[in-house]
C-alpha cells in the first residue's frame, strides 16, 4: 500500500494526530479496503520521518477505536465497516415565519404560582446546609423513598399540624408534586378512569394525559367535588384539594368529606387523592384538619409539598401512602434511588425537627393575611358589584364580575400590563362562574394592592 498520502502538514495538530486523522479518512472512505495490510510502523517512520512513537501512539488509537486490527506477526490490517449511508432527506417543512416582537412583559404580581422569596430564612437555611455537608454519610445512595429522619419529622409535623395519621414507612419524598403524581397514578388500575376537580388542577390532567391514562371530569360546588357526579363518573380513583379546592377556593365541610369517604368505601379498590398544597395558611379560623385524619379503611392517599410553604425552587414534596398502596409501591419502584438530595433532605429535616419551620409558617401566614385583606378590601372597593371568594385561606382568591367576559377581561389586564389567569383556564367545559378571575396575592404588597386593582378597574371600565 502507498504511503504517499500521510505527508505532515503545518499546523498545531501533533503529528501522530495528523496520521491518526488522515488514516480514518481513508479507512472510511473505502479508499483503504477491509483486509488490506497498513504500512509497518518502520515503514511509515522511514517514510514520513517521524519518531516510532508517534506512529505507534496513531497506531494505538485507530486499533483502539476499532479501524486497524493488530495480527501477531502479520502487521495491521483494515478492519470491516459497514459503510454510512446517508440518512433519507428529511420532510420539507413549512417556511418559518418571520418573528414576530416580544410581546411587553407583564407583571405577574396576580400570579397563583407565586411566593414572597424575601421572607424565606436565608440565615438559617445556609446554617443547616453548612451542618449538613459535614455528614459524609450523605454522599452514599439514600433510601428510595427519602432518607428515614426526613420521613419521621414529617410524621410528627404532619400529626402535630394536619391531623394526619401515619407512619415513617407510608412517606414517600419525592421531587416535587407532578413527580410523585407520575408515580401515583401508575399504582393503579390502568383501566379505572380518574376523577379530576372541574374547575381544577391543570397539571394532573397533563400529568394522567402524559400516562395515557383516562381523566373525567367531576364538578364541583360550594363545597368541593359534588358526590352524585363522582358516583355517576365511573371512576375509581377521585382528585381532590378539600381544604381550600383550586382554583375556586371552597373549603370542603365534614358532611362532604364523609359522602367522599363513603364512596370510597363503597368498592374496592377505590381511592381518594388529598392534595393538601396550601392547608397551612388559612386565616379567617385555624386551619381545618385533613381529611385523612378522617380515613379508618386506608383509602386516602395524602400528597403536600414545600414549594408553596419555603419557595418553589425546592423541589421536595411526599405521598402518605395507605398500606395496600404502599405494598404497590415498592413493587414497582422501591428498586431506584430518591429524586431529592440526601444534603437538601437533611436540610428539611433539621429544619422541620428544630421547629424552625413552624416559626416560618407563621410569619409567612401573617405576612399573606395582610395581603389577602389589602387585595380584597381594594377588590370590594373598585369592584362594588363583583364578588370575592375563597380568601379564607391559600395564596389565591376569585374574584367574579358578573355579565363579563373572562378572555375580554384577561386582554384588558394584559393591555394595562398585568397577566391574569381566568377561571375558565381551569375548566375542560364551561366555566361554572361566568367572569370570574383567579387572582394570587403572595406577590402583592399590601401597598401595592391599591394601585395594581386601581389599574385593572380602568383597564376594565364601565363597572
Amino acid at each position: 500500500m502507498s504511503t504517499s498520502f500521510f505527508v505532515p502538514q503545518e499546523g498545531t495538530l501533533p503529528l501522530y494526530e495528523q496520521i491518526y486523522r488522515r488514516m480514518v479518512e481513508e479507512i472510511r472512505s473505502g479508499r483503504l479496503a477491509a483486509g488490506e495490510r497498513a504500512p509497518s510502523k518502520r515503514q511509515l517512520c522511514a517514510q514520513l520521518g517521524v519518531s516510532l512513537s508517534t506512529v505507534e501512539t496513531a497506531y494505538g488509537m485507530l486499533v483502539a477505536e476499532g479501524y486497524l486490527q493488530s495480527q501477531p506477526r502479520s502487521g495491521y490490517r483494515v478492519c470491516s465497516l459497514l459503510p454510512l449511508d446517508a440518512p433519507a432527506a428529511s420532510v420539507p417543512q413549512p417556511p418559518v415565519p418571520a418573528p414576530v416582537p416580544a410581546a411587553p412583559a407583564l407583571s405577574d404580581v396576580f400570579s397563583t404560582a407565586a411566593v414572597d422569596t424575601h421572607i424565606f430564612p436565608s440565615s438559617v437555611w445556609a446554617s443547616l446546609t453548612r451542618e449538613a455537608l459535614k455528614d459524609p454519610e450523605l454522599l452514599q445512595r439514600g433510601d428510595p423513598q427519602g432518607d428515614l429522619p426526613l420521613r419521621e419529622a414529617l410524621c410528627d409535623f404532619l400529626r402535630s399540624c394536619r391531623g394526619v395519621r401515619c407512619r415513617s414507612e407510608q412517606v414517600v419524598v419525592g421531587a416535587g408534586m407532578e413527580y410523585l403524581l407520575s408515580v401515583l397514578f401508575q399504582l393503579f388500575d390502568p383501566a379505572v378512569p380518574v376523577a379530576l376537580e372541574e374547575p381544577g388542577y391543570n397539571a394532573a390532567y397533563r400529568t394522567l394525559e402524559n400516562l395515557g391514562r383516562s381523566a373525567v371530569p367531576v364538578p364541583v360546588d360550594s363545597q368541593g367535588m359534588v358526590p352524585d357526579a363522582l358516583a355517576a363518573s365511573g371512576a375509581g380513583v377521585a382528585y381532590v384539594t378539600p381544604s381550600h379546592q383550586f382554583p375556586t377556593g371552597a373549603a370542603m365541610p365534614a358532611g362532604r368529606r364523609t359522602e367522599l369517604l363513603r364512596w370510597a368505601y363503597a368498592a374496592p379498590h377505590r381511592y381518594l387523592i388529598e392534595d393538601d398544597y396550601d392547608s397551612e395558611f388559612r386565616y379567617a379560623s385555624r386551619p381545618i384538619p385533613a381529611m385523612q385524619g378522617m380515613d379508618t379503611g386506608g383509602r386516602v392517599v395524602y400528597t403536600g409539598t414545600f414549594s408553596r410553604t419555603l419557595a418553589p425552587s425546592i423541589r421536595a414534596a411526599y405521598l402518605i401512602l395507605p398500606e395496600a398502596l404502599l405494598d404497590v409501591y415498592k413493587a414497582r419502584f422501591a428498586h431506584g434511588a430518591s429524586t431529592v438530595s440526601r444534603f437538601e433532605q437533611q436540610v428539611l429535616c433539621r429544619f422541620l425537627s428544630s421547629g424552625q419551620y413552624g416559626r416560618h409558617l407563621r410569619r409567612a401566614g401573617s405576612l399573606y393575611r395582610a395581603r389577602c385583606a389589602a387585595l380584597t378590601a381594594a377588590l370590594k372597593d373598585a369592584f362594588p358589584q363583583g364578588r370575592v371568594s375563597g380568601a379564607g385561606a391559600g395564596l389565591h382568591l376569585l374574584l367574579t364580575l358578573p355579565g363579563r367576559d373572562e378572555s375580554d377581561l384577561a386582554a384588558r389586564a394584559a393591555a394595562a400590563g398585568y397577566r391574569v389567569r381566568t377561571l375558565g383556564e381551569y375548566c375542560r367545559g364551561t366555566s361554572p362562574l361566568p367572569g370570574s378571575l383567579v387572582l394570587g396575592f403572595a406577590g402583592l404588597d399590601v401597598a401595592a394592592a391599591p394601585r395594581a386593582v386601581a389599574d385593572l378597574a380602568r383597564a376594565f371600565g364601565g363597572m
